[in-house]
């Protein structure tokens, strides 16, 4: 089922989850115990993010070496996985950056084999690494490109236009949004622009960076509104669950931590943070559901326990089973 069929239909509040691949040659096990505990709360979909190569350096014998490697590969299968063996809608991320739009056509092609009818599309971080662009290939640079080419294969238009037995897909197409605006855009205003470019080109819903206070979320919607985005927008949580967050997330995702959130972490003893980012997101949640938001989505990563520990705050298992 597409991910706004979920949101037209759902009676309930929805709770999704987002997810990153292991790393290469780790071990799938520990993902698949975090599958298996919020397969547990009947999420309507997963988000599995995606990688492109990078630039790693290596020591070797004969001293340091530069190597172009997927530190985590694995997406498809994952996704495959959630899909067919837990019967749960999978989203995966589809990058314009590090890949050439006929990857991108068979990665998708492959998706749609795989009854996979939900992704989202996303430039992708900066890693140091351009991948060049073969001859005779090309290549999305921005995200509303990477839209409009999944928006021409749902009209059944391929990169190749002899091919005879082609079927439109049929992908729901969501977007990223920044309530707090794109480190790269010069303002809010004009990020949200941006956002309208993406909707125009095809994109069927938003799921917003995250963010820690529920007022710049509102006032997104609200500005995105005015600009005439009219699909739905889904709030995206993080639980704060160590004091290097506190470094970590304004650094690495441009958004700010409210003085009260900081202050409590940063007098709190180390094993008690989790419980002051459950219990902050858990007012997030229960004020987003108090004023008509009908589905939140939280980035966990690889890590169940803090959304196990906020399921038990908020008693949500019990609304959504």
């Amino acid at each position: 089922m597409k991910v706004t069929e979920h949101l037209e239909r759902a009676k309930e509040p929805l709770i999704s989850f987002e997810l990153i691949p292991p790393k290469r040659g780790g071990d799938i096990k520990s993902l698949l115990s975090v599958i298996d505990d919020i397969s547990k709360f009947k999420p309507p979909f997963i988000d599995i993010t995606s990688h492109s190569a990078e630039v790693i350096y290596e020591e070797t014998p004969k001293g340091i070496q530069k190597k172009i490697k997927r530190k985590r590969p694995g997406t498809l299968g994952i996704c495959a996985l959630i899909q067919n063996k837990y019967n749960i809608d999978a989203v995966p991320h589809i990058l314009t950056k590090g890949f050439t739009r006929e990857e991108t056509e068979d990665f998708l092609i492959e998706l749609s084999y795989l009854g996979i009818e939900n992704v989202l599309a996303v430039r992708g971080d900066d890693n140091g690494y351009d991948k060049p662009v073969p001859a005779g290939r090309s290549a999305n640079k921005y995200t509303s490109q990477l839209v409009s080419q999944i928006a021409a294969m749902n009209q059944g238009k391929y990169l190749e236009e002899n091919l005879l037995d082609a079927k439109p897909s049929n992908f729901c197409v969501g977007v990223g949004g920044y309530p707090e605006k794109h480190f790269e855009a010069p303002n809010l205003n004009v990020d949200i622009r941006f956002a309208k470019e993406k909707i125009d080109a095809g994109a069927d819903y938003i799921v917003t960076q995250m963010f820690f206070d529920n007022k710049v979320y509102f006032k997104y919607v609200e500005l995105c509104r005015q600009e005439g985005i009219n699909v739905p927008i889904i709030p995206g949580i993080k639980i704060l669950t160590s004091k290097a967050h506190l470094a970590s997330i304004p650094k690495n995702f441009y958004i700010n931590i409210p003085d009260a959130l900081a202050d409590e972490v940063y007098s709190a003893k180390p094993e008690n943070v989790m419980d002051i980012g459950v219990e902050w997101a858990a007012k997030q949640v229960e004020e987003l559901f108090s004023k008509g938001v009908q589905s939140v989505h939280f980035y966990i990563m690889q890590n169940s326990l803090p959304v196990k520990k906020l399921m038990s705050r908020l008693k949500l298992s019990k609304v959504i089973e």
